[in-house]
């Protein structure tokens, strides 16, 4: 029975951040409702409400704000969210899904030259080694894809830059243990800054958008769409939380290299936009290249851990014990520590993370929250619409 619940997760998790993408392409391009902030404002709107859905019925209790600060800096987080989300959804308007999953797949590049120059956070060799065929890749694909837009291949990079920038201000703002948030608390009060921000945004840049959507809820079928579509967006980010939760760390791997993969060949199925040899090609580098970001990351945090655990044992023989101290907390000291390192977790993207402890009922849950700088690490195949 868990490994039925367990499949249904996953089944959930890709059936939401697939089918978001392709409805949003579909309501855009094939259907004609060319308003992407407002499609946008949707989705944040239904965010909203089934946050605090879910805060009223008390299946899981979320984290709160404990300060004006720290809530100045949740909606300055949610600005450079919704902002990364039209300009996501833009694109959508003039090149495939394809196309854009392939730039959204060079969030690790952009993620590490922004932690570098923001926070002078540097990484291995191999790390930025990897990141080679993850940019050789995109630049193949560019000059390869048919169907390339000047317009929606700047606004799919802007955002995959957006997402990056709010990934590394998140690890940074946020860095504070009593000021982190699991994924579900962050959207209860990212959504509402995003929906409050994105109406005057969509009143000036498409005042047409509400009349468009009256008559196109005419013909029938438009309007259940729509707010299918909307309520999806909210799913993408819980059943992320969900697959955090109740996966091993190698599926949760495997799962986010393979998410790209899946969305790609779904829209090539749906759409049946052109693609070439060199499309092809290119993406597949940048699928490698992504991979092995992963791995590589992985391996470094382990021979940072290791490093670590090795100062704290030879400062553990160089401090003179205490006749009146057990020999043994030096010991279990350092045991404790290597159980964390071979404890070590990472989510769908070979990001460490800890695992949220979820409890049912009235009681709530205990939510745990990863370190600062598993926060900044981007993950190369995330939806755009997850908090």
């Amino acid at each position: 029975m868990p490994n039925l619940f367990t499949g249904a997760i996953i089944l959930g998790w890709y059936g939401s951040n697939v089918g978001v993408l392709l409805l949003n392409k579909y309501l855009l391009s094939v259907y004609g409702f060319k308003f992407p902030a407002f499609l946008t404002l949707c989705h944040m709107l239904a965010c909203s409400v089934m946050s605090y859905g879910l805060a009223i019925s008390n299946t899981v209790t979320l984290q709160p704000v404990k300060s004006k600060k720290q809530f100045y800096k949740i909606a300055t987080l949610a600005l450079i969210f919704c902002v990364a989300v039209v300009l996501g959804n833009v694109s959508l308007n003039y090149i495939p899904v394809s196309f854009n999953q392939a730039i959204g797949a060079t969030t690790p590049a952009f993620t590490a030259v922004l932690s570098a120059v923001m926070l002078g956070h540097r990484e291995s060799k191999d790390v930025y080694l990897s990141l080679v065929p993850v940019v050789v890749g995109i630049v193949i694909a560019s000059g390869a894809e048919p169907m390339f837009n000047l317009v929606g291949f700047l606004a799919a990079l802007m955002a995959t830059a957006g997402r990056a920038l709010k990934s590394v201000l998140q690890g940074l703002m946020l860095s504070d243990s009593s000021e982190k948030m699991d994924s579900l608390s962050l959207l209860l009060y990212m959504a509402p800054v995003a929906t409050a921000a994105l109406v005057p945004i969509t009143l000036y840049f498409e005042p047409t958008a509400l009349a468009n959507a009256l008559v196109l809820g005419q013909s029938g079928g438009f309007w259940m769409l729509l707010c299918f579509n909307a309520f999806m967006a909210y799913f993408v980010n819980l059943t992320n939380f969900l697959v955090t939760k109740y996966t091993s760390p190698l599926t949760l791997q495997v799962l986010g290299n393979a998410k790209g993969v899946v969305a790609v060949v779904a829209s090539v199925i749906c759409f049946r936009n052109p693609v070439t040899f060199y499309t092809i090609l290119g993406y597949s580098i940048t699928v490698g290249g992504v991979i092995l970001y992963s791995n590589a990351k992985r391996q470094s945090r382990k021979m940072d851990a290791l490093k670590k655990l090795s100062a704290a044992k030879i400062s553990d023989i160089e401090q003179p014990s205490s006749p009146f101290t057990p020999s043994s907390n030096a010991k279990s000291t350092a045991e404790s520590r290597e159980r964390n390192i071979s404890g070590d977790r990472t989510d769908a993207d070979g990001n460490a993370l800890d695992k949220p402890q979820h409890h049912h009922g009235r009681g709530g849950s205990n939510l745990s929250s990863s370190s600062f700088s598993d926060r900044i690490m981007a993950r190369g195949f995330s939806s755009i619409f997850e908090a």
